[in-house]
């Protein structure tokens, strides 16, 4: 169905306990821990409307395969995640070539993006729609040429 939304994703870490306390970190809800089958469940946004849920499967070190997921957050949101992350101990990461000093820009959505990774390697990012028509021969660039490129168009 085209106006499906995701509910739930799943991502596989090597240690249960310690992911947990991962994502708690991340100021994620607990919703539901499963000591015997080695998961763990977290409400993702408003957890009393129960719309997104996050699990986490603890698998032997021989089937962990990292993988990706993107939250998705305001634009002012997105600016304050360095700081956030700074203040849990968390590391931001340069990806695409880019350097971590300011949110990264997919022109081809367009939408700007902070990378970081959990504690099992899988790579996590916090993202946000920006307006603005779709620039994809700008591939990856950093916000401030993202909003210069948009000025430029205004412009002209």
């Amino acid at each position: 169905m085209k106006n499906a939304k995701l509910f739930e994703t799943h991502v596989k870490t090597k240690n249960l306990e310690e992911a947990v306390a991962f994502y708690q970190n991340l100021d994620l809800e607990l919703a539901y821990f499963l000591k015997e089958r080695r998961a763990a469940f977290f409400w993702l946004g408003d957890p009393a409307i129960k719309e997104q849920m996050l699990g986490v499967w603890e698998v032997p070190e021989d089937k962990f395969v990292p993988s990706h997921f993107a939250f998705y957050v305001s634009y002012e949101e997105l600016l304050n995640v360095p700081d956030y992350l700074m203040k849990k101990g968390i590391e931001l990461r340069p990806d695409f070539g880019l350097d971590t000093s300011e949110p990264i820009v997919h022109t081809w959505m367009p939408s700007a993006s902070y990378y970081f990774k959990d504690i099992d390697g899988n790579s996590l990012e916090y993202i946000t729609a920006l307006n603005g028509v779709p620039k994809p021969k700008l591939g990856a660039i950093h916000l401030s040429k993202w909003k210069e490129a948009v000025q430029k168009t205004d412009i002209n």
